[in-house]
């Protein structure tokens, strides 16, 4: 089964057993809604604890959640550096021209003319757009604005983008 992170459990919360969970997901208000289930995965990704949200809110982009039948501090405090991930099946429904990172991340980037320019190796979020890294065999990476000048097709199955290049780019 394929796992999607949305999240890591940072710390505790007082001492009923309420964690503080940084967001990690594009769909805060799905992922820790009241009733939905989540794992918890250790650092090493040996072990896995399934929990069901009892209560939640939000505070300055931290998420506290209290987790069913966890009311101590002592029964929660063991979970710190958790990875929080729900089941691939549990993935929402985007958009057309939207993508998942991981859909993204390790496709083959060409231009328009055929020509290879590398692999997408990270996605950088820096303001009014996403910014894909490409990384190339030989020489500084490229940055790749996500716009629809730049982005002609994304072909996730196949793993294939192919790209417009303005100047300036390379």
């Amino acid at each position: 089964m394929q796992w999607l992170n949305v999240g890591k459990l940072v710390n505790t919360h007082g001492l009923r057993g309420e964690v503080k969970i940084l967001s990690q997901t594009d769909f805060p208000d799905v992922r820790f809604a009241l009733g939905s289930k989540l794992a918890l995965f250790s650092p090493e990704g040996n072990q896995r604890l399934d929990v069901l949200i009892n209560s939640t809110r939000e505070h300055k982009g931290m998420f506290f959640l209290k987790f069913k039948d966890y009311n101590d501090i002592n029964q929660v405090e063991k979970y710190k550096g958790w990875s929080v991930k729900v089941p691939e099946e549990q993935q929402v429904e985007l958009e057309e021209g939207e993508y998942y990172y991981y859909e993204i991340v390790g496709c083959k980037v060409f231009t328009e003319e055929g020509e290879e320019l590398g692999t997408i190796a990270e996605i950088l979020r820096p303001g009014a757009n996403d910014v894909w890294v490409v990384e190339r065999g030989s020489g500084k990476p490229v940055l790749l604005p996500f716009i629809d000048d730049v982005v002609l097709q994304v072909d996730t199955k196949q793993k294939l983008v192919t790209v417009r290049l303005m100047e300036g780019l390379i």
